[in-house]
């Protein structure tokens, strides 16, 4: 499996199918900040709880000129049904094959109660207006995630 991408690096590009059946990419966020949270599963409790912390600072976000897409293998109908529930307001990606995750290494070998399986490492990668990778969180833990993703952002800024 792919190792993470690294930091200082152009972010790899995606195409996926969003909540709402439109396809977002990358390419759309060019000019602009871009936050990039993979998750394992729609509402799940550290999923729903992640989710909705970002969801409570998108103002925050958007005044510093960033954007913000969640990323995960769950279905669009999933997605909606998950967005409308937690009234979410940003995209929630398809990566139903997992290769967006590979690429940016966030498909990985999981051990649950010994039990070894794969599946998508809770991370966040913040994204610069020209598409290169400056911050990588490789295993989120949920609680205060949102501040360190903001505190940041706020470096971008100053730059």
């Amino acid at each position: 499996m792919a190792d993470w991408i690294e930091e200082g690096k152009k972010a790899p590009t995606f195409t996926l199918v969003a909540d709402g059946g439109q396809k977002v990419g990358l390419k759309d966020f060019l000019g602009q900040p871009l936050v990039i949270f993979f998750y394992p599963k729609d509402d799940t409790p550290a999923c729903t709880q992640e989710a909705c912390q970002f969801r409570d600072i998108h103002k925050q976000l958007s005044q510093a000129g960033a954007a913000i897409v969640g990323i995960s293998c769950d279905s669009q109908e999933s997605h909606e049904q998950f967005k409308q529930k937690f009234k979410l307001n940003f995209p929630l990606l398809v990566d139903a094959n997992h290769k967006v995750a590979e690429k940016y290494g966030a498909w990985r070998e999981k051990n649950m109660y010994g039990k070894l399986s794969w599946g998508v490492q809770r991370s966040t990668f913040l994204v610069d207006a020209q598409g290169k990778v400056v911050k990588i969180w490789k295993r989120v833990i949920v609680e205060g995630h949102q501040q360190q993703v903001l505190d940041e952002l706020a470096k971008l800024g100053d730059n």
